[in-house]
């Protein structure tokens, strides 16, 4: 007899980015850059850094369960209330919070079938169904989402960025998918890459926490550079978000992480650095691959979803063999792209000079 539950052994856990550590030790590399987990290529905010030295002699204390201060400063920063503010130890701690407080065995969730990983394995873990729903044209197709909606339906995961593709859903799309919904259900929109988006268009996500059961989902990994630390929130309205603190652990999110994500959220010059980077990063990176005939999927985040036309597992390789870390697709379902995140110029111009050898690209 087996000692693990049936279920979980059909499950293949999320695989992460390489660490650059390991890639030098293991391939015996000098200099390795990594641009293949969306990370904030500028490293964390000074004033975060500063923020978790003066918390370091505190570590001996649990942290404040309850968040008081950040979820004061994202209250203001978000003209809502603390009660509309639920913490987690990263986005992916609060999908399986939610989906823990939300969904019975006998229910189901709906995502699309090239998005977030972890919206698929978390709740497969907890032996919850998953529909999955095709892309179309590399965005999430909402009306066909829709249509998968029944009684059984409890929960709907939507990225917005969608991650791995960079495509988002309009303001007009969202707005179409809500028309006439069924009650009974929660709606979870993902906006981990919001803070990059440069399009009018964009949904205006916090009009729909105060009318609709939706809550949304935001995080300090990106844009504030704190993936190191784990530490995002949800956005929901007062009910809800009591829901999901009945649920989540104690102490869920340490001391190092609150204060280091009170003080980035102070320090507009940087977030606005990081965004003129990658804006600026993009636009070369669009220009380079345009002009070298390789054919990728215009982003609104922080990455772009690259067509290599070959396999994406050897294109991979050969690319760690020169020490670019990028991201295969092939877990996505994606087997001949790779996903690259906007890095600083130097790495984006590596990136390039690399990919143009492996691909054997003449300029």
């Amino acid at each position: 007899m087996s000692l693990v539950r049936k279920h979980l052994l059909k499950i293949n856990p999320y695989e992460a980015g390489c660490p650059i550590e390991e890639i030098k030790r293991k391939l015996g590399l000098k200099e390795v850059i990594k641009i293949a987990s969306n990370e904030n290529p500028l490293g964390p905010s000074p004033k975060a850094i500063e923020a978790v030295r003066k918390s370091l002699s505190s570590v001996n204390r649990y942290p404040d369960s309850n968040g008081f201060y950040l979820k004061k400063k994202l209250a203001k920063f978000f003209n809502l209330k603390p009660l509309n503010i639920a913490l987690g130890n990263g986005s992916d701690e609060l999908i399986e919070i939610i989906i823990k407080a939300f969904v019975e065995d006998d229910e189901h969730v709906i995502t699309a079938d090239s998005t977030f990983l972890e919206y698929k394995i978390i709740s497969s873990v907890k032996n919850r169904a998953v529909v999955t729903v095709p892309l179309r044209y590399f965005k999430y197709d909402l009306g066909a989402i829709k249509g998968k909606i029944n009684e059984r339906t409890k929960l709907v995961f939507i990225a917005n960025p969608n991650n791995p593709t960079g495509t988002y859903v309009t303001k007009y799309e969202m707005e179409e998918f809500f028309k006439g919904l069924p009650e009974g259900f929660l709606v979870v929109l993902d906006e981990a890459y919001d803070a990059f988006v440069d399009v009018d268009d964009f949904p205006n996500s916090l009009s729909y926490i105060k009318r609709r059961n939706v809550l949304v989902l935001k995080t300090f990994s990106k844009a504030y550079g704190l993936a190191g630390l784990r530490i995002g929130y949800a956005l929901g309205n007062p009910e809800l978000i009591s829901y999901l603190e009945r649920a989540r652990q104690p102490f869920n999110v340490n001391s190092l992480a609150q204060a280091a994500a009170a003080a980035a959220l102070d320090d507009k010059k940087f977030f606005n650095k990081t965004r003129r980077l990658i804006l600026d990063g993009k636009k070369y990176l669009y220009e380079s691959l345009g002009q070298l005939g390789i054919a990728y999927i215009p982003s609104v985040a922080n990455f772009i979803l690259i067509d290599v036309n070959r396999d994406c597992v050897s294109v991979f390789k050969e690319m760690l063999n020169d020490g670019v870390i990028v991201r295969d697709m092939r877990q996505y379902g994606l087997k001949n792209f790779i996903r690259v995140t906007i890095g600083t110029k130097k790495e984006n111009e590596r990136f390039i000079k690399v990919l143009r050898k492996v691909l054997g690209v003449r300029s």
